[in-house]
């Protein structure tokens, strides 16, 4: 498992930015329905600046964020602050989540999966702090649903984009990923944003869970 420290400060400065555009053309609307309905205990990875923070229903009881880069995670902390439901910030790796074992009714991952170093990794430490029958939820962009756009994607992932992005990968499959780990997927939602077909458009939404019997 990776102890190495995240720091990507121009990406964060960047992100802060752009993220709040990408919100109001649309996000948002999507990062409420990915948290609807969620009640109990939840862990979220890669809580970036905390945009989810804002649409977490009042049946959730707790949200544990974590997140490893310290510009975002200033960010999210000041995000908790006005946050509906009570948010603890805390600074961690995806692949070694600071939380006990089958304590958790759900997960929450946003622009994430794309970004982790070992992203299979980090859905089995979801899986383990989930308790059986718990739910992952989901919302990722994904590869592309063309030959020639998952080409793009994929000689993206192999130069520059990952440097400029944070360590992003476009052509990442996530839900493929999540099947791997473990999961049952139960809902999956494609979608372009914006509804233009470029080698970042392309997204995902759903939920997964943990069974309820077997699987450690």
């Amino acid at each position: 498992m990776s102890r190495t420290p995240v720091s990507h400060p121009i990406f964060a400065r960047f992100y802060a930015r752009i993220s709040q555009v990408v919100e109001h053309r649309g996000l948002a609307e999507r990062r409420q329905a990915l948290l609807a309905d969620l009640s109990g205990q939840v862990i979220e990875v890669g809580a970036g600046n905390g945009l989810t923070f804002a649409h977490y229903p009042p049946t959730v009881a707790r949200v544990l964020a974590v997140e490893p880069e310290p510009r975002l995670r200033r960010l999210a902390q000041m995000a908790a602050d006005e946050a509906p439901v009570p948010v603890e910030v805390v600074g961690a790796l995806a692949d070694r989540l600071p939380a006990e074992d089958r304590s958790f009714d759900a997960a929450v991952v946003s622009l994430v999966l794309c970004s982790l170093p070992d992203p299979v990794a980090a859905l089995r430490e979801m899986y383990r702090v989930l308790r059986p029958g718990g739910q992952l939820r989901f919302l990722e962009h994904v590869r592309a649903d063309s030959p020639g756009l998952v080409r793009v994607q994929d000689l993206l992932d192999a130069t520059v984009w990952p440097r400029l992005a944070g360590g992003c990968h476009t052509g990442r499959d996530s839900a493929a990923l999540i099947d791997h780990a473990g999961f049952t997927v139960e809902r999956l939602e494609r979608f372009l944003l914006p509804k233009v077909r470029t080698p970042v458009s392309f997204f995902i939404l759903g939920t997964a869970s943990r069974p309820s019997t077997g699987g450690g």
